[in-house]
């Protein structure tokens, strides 16, 4: 596991994962396992956090950068937002260590052939726009810029937070 302080300014802090990409072999079959976790809007202390805004605002963002660089946009894959939900989730509430463990698992479990997959993770704390923040750091990381520039035409994306008000994001690709 890889953790870097990207960012750390007054209250805010944002770390990412590094990028992982893992590829199949041809039109694997998969059998989904059973998830439960639902997107939810999460209240902390005195503020809300609207995970499905912040989702739509990554989706948006990545999108925008796509095709400002001649890349075509992706499709948001709702099996593939409840994988991406589920591992947020588990970091979020401490069942997993922030990073990739059980990437192979989340991808299979999604439930559609795939020829490539990748994943970025991020989460941070104290921003206005955490999405927004999330995203820079992506942009600004060599190996989260290979997944979001890469040959992928599905995402997903999940994000929670925990109860300290730390919001952790979790973007799968898919081609």
């Amino acid at each position: 596991m890889i953790r870097t302080t990207i960012y750390g300014i007054a209250l805010g802090t944002i770390v990412l994962g590094s990028g992982a990409i893992a590829t199949s072999v041809p039109e694997p079959t998969f059998t989904p396992m059973d998830s439960s976790v639902s997107n939810t809007t999460v209240k902390i202390a005195a503020s809300t956090i609207n995970t499905a805004a912040i989702e739509q605002s990554v989706f948006n963002q990545i999108n925008n950068y796509r095709v400002s660089q001649g890349l075509r946009a992706l499709t948001r894959n709702s099996a593939i937002d409840n994988q991406a939900r589920i591992h947020s989730q588990n970091m979020a509430n401490g069942r997993v260590a922030f990073g990739h463990t059980g990437f192979s698992q989340r991808v299979q479990a999604i439930g559609i052939s795939y020829k490539a997959a990748g994943e970025n993770v991020a989460s941070n704390q104290g921003y206005s726009d955490p999405a927004t923040k999330a995203v820079q750091g992506w942009l600004n990381s060599s190996g989260h810029l290979a997944n979001i520039r890469g040959n992928y035409d599905k995402t997903g994306i999940g994000v929670a937070s925990n109860s300290a008000g730390k919001i952790y994001f979790t973007q799968i690709f898919l081609r």
